[in-house]
């Protein structure tokens, strides 16, 4: 089957075409033939020793699909079921995968809206609902608000019934994410726009960031938070892995500061996220309330250019790869 390979020189991450045999499940698993599969920056960084592959492996961390055989004793899917799914290797034809990490696709999804959701919108949900407890009527602010899981953030924000401040680089960006709902916009590089977090609040503070950029946004969202505010650190795509952290704020004002990452996780903590996942977000998805942002979809073979395109950091929401 075709298949891309995601190996490391460095700070360098290289994606390659190879062949490869098609996987068979195991005993509770089910293979996909993978019909959609969308890029994420964290996959594809080559700074950060959580996503190295010196000796290479298969690439891609979430697809969308019809499923092709099952393993013995797998459980709650048929054959010919569509589903997308967080998984290893999906920038593939077939990918083996984990039933408890996947979901059906509502009948009205393409499968490159399929293929924009399940890492985006799991990692938003945890970021809001699973340890950002975010309730109606609070301040979410979103740093990188044109990324995949900023531009869920923010969806998912309003859909608890947050107010949203979202943060980019880019006016024109912002002035589209408006469309989706977001409150407030404001456009910075790399200056503290904390100033204006606490002018769109009144004076109050954010109750919850979400740090999608990295170090050089982290002491501006610090400041941006209001008493028993909340600190999600999400992803460092700037690269600044170190920065000042400001123990008197975080301690008077009772601050709590977490990251979201899946590389600690167990088989059980994914699959309790998927469960969050369907109840809270996907009544959401299925009823249009939220519909999945998909800038651009390029043909499988055009991977590395999609890559590129995402690296550039041009997009609004999520850069997809079809399979046909």
């Amino acid at each position: 089957m075709k298949s891309f390979w995601i190996r490391h020189e460095g700070d360098n991450a290289l994606l390659e075409a190879r062949e490869a045999p098609v996987p068979e499940p195991g005993p509770g698993q089910m293979r996909l033939r993978v019909r959609a599969a969308s890029l994420n920056r964290g996959d594809l960084l080559g700074a950060i020793a959580f996503h190295r592959a010196a000796a290479g492996r298969l690439a891609g961390v979430d697809a969308a699909g019809e499923v092709d055989a099952l393993g013995a004793g797998a459980q709650g899917y048929s054959r010919g079921d569509r589903v997308m799914v967080r998984a290893r290797g999906t920038f593939a034809e077939y990918v083996v995968v984990d039933p408890a990490l996947a979901t059906r696709v509502p009948p009205h999804l393409t499968w490159e809206q399929a293929a924009a959701i399940p890492i985006s919108y799991v990692t938003a949900w945890e970021a809001l609902v699973q340890f950002g407890r975010l309730k109606a009527g609070e301040w979410l602010l979103v740093a990188g608000a044109s990324s995949g899981v900023g531009v869920a953030s923010i969806q998912l924000g309003k859909v608890l019934g947050a107010k949203v401040i979202g943060v980019s680089t880019s006016p024109q960006k912002l002035e589209k994410l408006r469309a989706l709902g977001l409150d407030v916009g404001v456009s910075a590089r790399g200056e503290d726009f904390s100033a204006q977090a606490l002018e769109a609040t009144g004076g109050k503070g954010v109750d919850l960031a979400v740090n999608l950029v990295g170090g050089t946004v982290f002491g501006a969202c610090l400041k941006s938070l209001g008493n028993f505010g909340r600190l999600a650190v999400v992803g460092y795509v700037d690269g600044v892995m170190k920065t000042e952290f400001d123990l008197e704020a975080t301690h008077g004002k009772r601050l709590e500061i977490f990251g979201i990452s899946n590389a600690p996780l167990t088989p059980a903590m994914r699959a309790e996220a998927t469960v969050g996942f369907n109840r809270d977000v996907m009544p959401a998805i299925i009823d249009g309330r939220i519909v999945p942002v998909v800038d651009r979809v390029f043909a499988f073979d055009e991977l590395p250019a999609a890559k590129a395109y995402v690296e550039s950091g041009a997009q609004i929401g999520k850069v997809v790869v079809r399979l046909d």
